[in-house]
């Protein structure tokens, strides 16, 4: 992709004007080369981007999942989708660094009811805030596991590791479509507005199936719709990357994880976008028709999806 198409959200974001990049959609559900090369091509843009988004965290600055209304500001950002996740007495004794680098649409750790001695996988583990109260929660006889592609995230969360004192975590490097752990050794799956990044949502579930134990459970933070989105939206990389085009309808949700074997399946709404949300995420991929709006008001959340193996 040459540097005129990134768009506001790519790890070159402060341009005049955020271009907007388009990605082909295949309207066959089939994998083909053609979605094999364009899988390849995103993951590389998601590598890119939160690659950026952990040098912006060890600079001491606020990454941000859609780039928010101050994308190439100096000050603070204020994204729709990352901002307000964490209460100030649920981080002590996490670094900053880790909070910086957050950026998820939810707080799976808050929800996920972890009890001492479980097995934690992070799908998407990022700069590591997600694992490192994972591994507050289950406590020394448990374990928390953080998986990411992006090398500089995953030495961004390993310092994390280390500033924090805490010695039950390990960080691996993969991708969640083909997770680098035995099949059936982890108690509870967390994920943090990363599913809905991947080119092939079918598999990460199939791999998040594999590795649980029987009665598992599978509790994640995720960008889903509620709705159909516009073309141009479905269209947009920076949209992608910023976790909205990617993201599952809640029906194809629920048909993916019992498709995987999942039992018990609920989606929970915590927080519908609207109005100025979606203004802010559409502007920040450069779609500034006022049509769109109104086209996509209300039909994207943040949701907590819960599941049994």
């Amino acid at each position: 992709m040459s540097d005129s198409a990134r768009s506001c959200c790519g790890p070159d974001c402060c341009g005049d004007e955020p271009a907007v990049a388009t990605l082909e959609r295949s309207a066959a559900r089939t994998a083909t080369t053609a979605d094999t090369r364009a899988g390849a091509t995103l993951r590389e843009e998601v590598r890119a981007k939160y690659g950026a988004a952990a040098q912006r965290a060890v600079e001491g600055k606020q990454a941000s999942c859609g780039c928010g209304t101050s994308c190439c500001g100096d000050g603070e950002e204020w994204d729709p989708i990352t901002s307000d996740l964490y209460e100030a007495g649920q981080t002590q004794g996490i670094p900053a660094e880790a909070l910086l680098a957050s950026l998820g649409c939810g707080n799976p750790t808050a929800l996920a009811a972890l009890s001492p001695g479980e097995t934690v996988l992070d799908l998407g583990s990022g700069g590591g805030i997600d694992v490192l109260l994972s591994a507050q929660r289950v406590g020394p006889t448990g374990k928390a596991y953080g998986l990411d592609m992006t090398d500089e995230m995953l030495k961004l969360a390993r310092e994390n590791q280390r500033k924090s004192g805490l010695t039950n975590v390990e960080f691996l490097r993969g991708e969640i479509e083909n997770i680098p752990l035995p099949s059936a050794s982890v108690d509870v799956i967390i994920s943090n507005c990363v599913i809905n990044l991947s080119a092939d949502k079918a598999q990460v579930i199939r791999e998040a199936h594999r590795v649980l134990n029987p009665g598992g459970r599978f509790a994640v933070s995720d960008v889903v719709l509620r709705g159909d989105l516009p073309e141009p939206v479905l269209k947009s990389v920076g949209l992608w990357t910023g976790c909205v085009s990617g993201a599952l309808h809640e029906d194809e949700y629920r048909r993916l994880l019992l498709a995987a074997g999942f039992t018990d399946i609920s989606i929970e709404p915590t927080r519908v976008y609207s109005d100025d949300d979606v203004k802010a995420l559409l502007d920040s991929a450069g779609l500034t028709d006022d049509g769109l709006v109104e086209a996509v008001d209300g039909k994207i959340m943040s949701a907590f999806v819960r599941a049994v193996k």
